[in-house]
């Protein structure tokens, strides 16, 4: 199947970014290219992208779409294993291959001599493949399905172990804290019960499970039944709002003066993180409002630009209705 993904909040994130035609960017999360394509088109000769993607898929739909840039272009190639370097002949020694996640960018970056950068792009939902591809498992419109989830396919956990293993309680918090449903209790309650008759292993027959688990009047008006359950799944497998909310302040380090940080949200977990760390570097200072001056000491390092997020405007809903999620975010890096 041809990898493709619409890239949500492209003309904002681009116009966001205020790209310099000799600076250095990072795709954090570079899918199949959109964003990155944008921006390469903007650099100069001296300008550099760096790409970071945990998914083989898109990793190979990236290098071919990104091919005519290649002189610009360094992928890094987060959690890929056995990818055939006769793919990537084409980019010479333009091309670096590390094996890594975004999590790990100021490491990485640093490897490769670079110390700091000019923007940082992350998109933090699921692409349009992943979701259409049957055998990846994220969907729960296909019903035959394996229960996979992975976005890094050298883990050996998979959803299947989490809906299998994991306590009635483990669940249940997942459901709750993750999915937001607040039928979480019940939904476990009826996974648990269901695998001991026999294991779970397929998309239909934890879609059968959910929709028994939540009345019969609430699945009449509230979309899937499914949605929350496997996206609670999701986050817990591959540990994304962990990820997200441990390496923000390095992220944000990483930039130069100036420099900012675009990050694309997909629901309200992750929304909140980042707004909350973007107002933490912002005003840092941890000193009772009573005090007349600051005596913590701590600084700040930057402004967010975005008050509010931005969304989607009503073309980009109607042309693709997997973005009325998203919200734009957008902090930048102090002059020094």
């Amino acid at each position: 199947m041809e990898f493709h993904h619409y890239s949500v909040l492209l003309n904002e994130t681009i116009e966001n970014l205020n790209i310099r035609p000799d600076g250095i960017y990072v795709d954090g999360t570079l899918g199949g290219g959109g964003h990155s394509y944008q921006i390469l088109k903007r650099l100069g000769e001296n300008g550099r992208l760096i790409g970071i993607d945990q998914d083989a898929d898109a990793i190979l739909a990236a290098t071919e779409r990104l091919k005519e840039y290649q002189d610009r272009v360094t992928i890094v190639r987060s959690n890929y294993c056995n990818m055939r370097q006769e793919r990537l002949a084409e980019f010479g020694n333009k091309a670096t291959l590390i094996r890594s996640n975004y999590a790990n960018m100021k490491e990485e970056l640093h490897a490769i001599g670079v110390n700091g950068v000019d923007g940082i792009v992350l998109d933090l939902g699921v692409s349009s493949f992943q979701l259409d591809t049957p055998e990846r498992g994220f969907t729960y419109r296909e019903p035959d399905a394996p229960l996979d989830m992975r976005m890094d396919d050298r883990n050996a956990l998979t959803a299947r172990d989490i809906v299998n293993t994991y306590s009635e309680n483990d669940l249940y918090r997942i459901i709750r804290d993750y999915g937001e449903d607040k039928f979480a209790k019940n939904i476990a309650k009826h996974i648990v019960a269901a695998r001991q008759k026999q294991e779970i292993t397929t998309t239909g027959e934890l879609n059968e499970i959910i929709k028994a688990a939540i009345p019969q009047k609430v699945r009449a008006t509230g979309g899937h039944p499914s949605k929350r359950t496997y996206q609670a799944i999701r986050i817990e497998l591959n540990h994304e709002l962990d990820v997200l909310r441990d390496n923000l302040d390095d992220m944000i380090d990483l930039l130069n003066p100036g420099g900012r940080i675009c990050i694309i949200t997909f629901h309200s977990l992750e929304d909140r993180i980042v707004k909350s760390n973007f107002k933490k570097n912002e005003n840092p200072c941890t000193c009772p409002p009573s005090f007349p001056v600051c005596v913590c000491g701590n600084k700040s390092k930057g402004t967010v630009i975005t008050r509010k997020p931005i969304l989607p405007s009503e073309k980009e809903l109607e042309e693709n209705s997997r973005s009325k999620s998203a919200k734009l975010r957008v902090f930048e890096k102090n002059d020094l």
